[in-house]
């Protein structure tokens, strides 16, 4: 169905289409379509191939005097079959390899990336942090604290530095901190921490009668240290920037679509349950409108990539959203280059 419609003829008039309604936003008309398209035909034919596009899906007319504009469909088609996607500008190369320098700490590289993303592509940018089962601990130290509180200082993947501080029922010498994190670092330097949690768990209940009531406080300390965070809230799931720039871009027609994502932005959910779909994606992954499965995302888009690590291991995910009327042919190298030049940081550091 798609080869009979779309047409050679058929697909330049859509491509015309939707790259003018991309840069002007407003719909476009069959005369202005055969002026930018230089195809050598009648109006009346523009004419019938437009109507046979709205027909099948890819185009639809506001009002009965008014042009045509793309639909999810039709931008999908485009994204697939005719976008044409240029190497980024080497500024914008350059200013990428600068704010991603590996000298920088793991969360600034992320933070980075997030407002390198939005400030580029005049988008919201999102990064999201690597999950607990994805952190690999290198090293942990307990630094004892006034009021029976506890610094832990985990230190994971290549060199990524969390601190947190913790409360305990007692206070505990330095010898006893000492001895809970030898134990921890001989024993499970290498592995992610909730397999570590949930192993000290399990030795705490089995070893429970073969060891000392000092090495017993020592595991729980260290399970205590690898449940929570700390004190205070748990950190974000994702790093969001350039929420304006959405705003910005906010029409009286589509407040309410604005306001739906806002709330998706404050909920977390539906937007972890979307990326983490694309942890395990080869490469950029792009959602069209209602193609996320959520309400909230419908008059928007997402493209996403992942992140890894120098094994290939996926830590976290990277993308922008913004509306369905974006330059494609832009952000889509953006994302894609973006997520790269994170992971060399990563990697490097």
């Amino acid at each position: 169905m798609v080869a009979d419609v779309l047409n050679d003829r058929a697909q330049k008039l859509l491509k015309v289409l939707v790259e003018r309604y991309i840069r002007e936003g407003q719909p476009v008309g069959s005369k202005t379509l055969l002026q930018d398209s230089g195809l050598p035909v009648s109006a009346a034919t523009v004419r019938n191939i437009m109507a046979e596009l709205e027909e099948r899906g890819y185009v639809v007319s506001p009002h009965t005097s008014a042009g045509r504009m793309p639909t999810q469909r039709g931008y999908r088609f485009f994204v697939d079959s005719l976008i044409t996607v240029s190497p980024l500008e080497g500024r914008i190369l350059d200013n990428l390899k600068s704010e991603l320098d590996a000298e920088k700490p793991s969360d600034e590289l992320i933070a980075s990336a997030s407002q390198l993303l939005s400030s580029l592509t005049r988008q919201a940018g999102l990064v999201t942090l690597p999950s607990r089962h994805r952190l690999s601990l290198r090293q942990v130290e307990f630094l004892p604290l006034a009021d029976n509180r506890i610094l832990v200082i985990l230190v994971v993947n290549q060199r990524e530095v969390q601190n947190r501080v913790i409360r305990t029922e007692r206070a505990f010498t330095e010898s006893e901190l000492k001895q809970a994190a030898n134990y921890i670092n001989q024993h499970y330097a290498g592995r992610d921490l909730d397999t570590i949690r949930d192993a000290l768990l399990t030795a705490m209940r089995s070893d429970k009668d073969d060891i000392d009531r000092y090495m017993q406080a020592s595991l729980d300390l260290a399970a205590r240290a690898l449940e929570m965070d700390g004190e205070g809230d748990r950190p974000a799931e994702y790093v969001l920037a350039g929420e304006s720039q959405l705003l910005d871009a906010a029409t009286p027609d589509n407040l309410d679509k604005m306001r739906e994502l806002f709330n998706a932005f404050a909920r977390k959910k539906d937007i972890l349950d979307l990326v983490d779909r694309c942890l395990l994606a080869d490469g950029v992954q792009i959602f069209i409108g209602e193609e996320s499965g959520y309400k909230a995302f419908g008059d928007f888009s997402v493209i996403t990539a992942p992140y890894q690590l120098g094994d290939g291991r996926p830590l976290g995910v990277l993308g922008v959203i913004g509306p369905t009327r974006m330059a494609y042919e832009r952000v889509i190298p953006m994302v894609d280059v973006t997520a790269r030049m994170l992971s060399l940081a990563l990697r490097a550091g």
